[in-house]
């Protein structure tokens, strides 16, 4: 399996809290089935000011960290991006780290708050689409607005928007409302990928082989095996590709 939504670089936002940790972590997903993983720490301003520099660094140093611990998973990055203005002007400079790339699209992975959808998103993922992103949205299940009106996905649906579910969700640990918004869009067949979205070993472990197995309960083993291997493997080949493992607009 291949996670492309996860906080597992140490000590840069709200992950990992250390490399002990993030190893950690990279050995529950092994055992787990998973096999690639792309980092996607948080960049938002004034609370994780991230960089592609930054994020760069952490990547390397915990694939040394992995590699000395013999532990086999492949690692790439990208970063988890919160709407807001700033995205503008470091998209501008192609200073955005790509999540991969989907049908030719250079792919960016976008997170609203948890509570809405601010005023004049579909502005900027427009602006952004002008400049050649196509976005990928986390987690929309878990999403307050959405929960009250789930008919509202269509709006980004129409801005051509990917959509990310979270495995913890399908599991019900982030709670019911979740856990029903996530079974009523994988029945409308809204979500494109499955990530764990695992930030530490207490919280949000990664569990992506049990939602897995739910989802093939649920609705198909075939729609399982795209949402959290095949679709996945199409987006992150460009990552995986690079030597340094993470990618910007060229």
């Amino acid at each position: 399996m291949i996670d492309l939504h996860c906080h597992i670089l140490p000590a840069i936002d709200d992950g990992a809290a250390d490399m002990a940790e993030a190893l950690a972590l990279l050995r529950l997903a092994q055992q787990q089935g998973i096999s690639h993983m792309v980092a996607t720490p948080h960049v938002q301003s004034g609370y994780y000011d991230n960089s592609v520099t930054v994020i760069t660094e952490a990547l390397q140093g915990l694939r040394q960290a992995a590699a000395e611990a013999g532990i086999d998973i492949q690692l790439a990055a990208a970063a988890e991006l919160r709407v807001e203005p700033q995205l503008i002007p470091l998209a501008e400079r192609k200073a955005l780290p790509l999540l991969g790339h989907y049908q030719n699209d250079m792919l960016l992975l976008l997170e609203f708050p948890h509570s809405h959808i601010p005023p004049g998103s579909d502005k900027l993922i427009k602006y952004l689409a002008r400049l050649g992103y196509r976005i990928m949205v986390a987690h929309p299940e878990r999403n307050r607005e959405l929960q009250q009106e789930p008919t509202k996905i269509n709006q980004l649906k129409r801005l051509d928007c990917l959509f990310q579910l979270t495995a913890a969700s399908v599991l019900g640990v982030m709670g019911d409302k979740p856990m029903q918004l996530a079974r009523q869009y994988l029945n409308d067949g809204i979500f494109t990928v499955v990530a764990t979205d695992c930030h530490s070993l207490k919280r949000r472990p990664p569990q992506l082989a049990q939602a897995k197995e739910q989802i093939a309960s649920w609705l198909s083993p075939e729609l399982a095996q795209q949402l959290c291997v095949d679709t996945p493997a199409q987006i992150s080949q460009s990552l995986f590709a690079s030597a340094t493992g993470v990618r910007v607009a060229s």
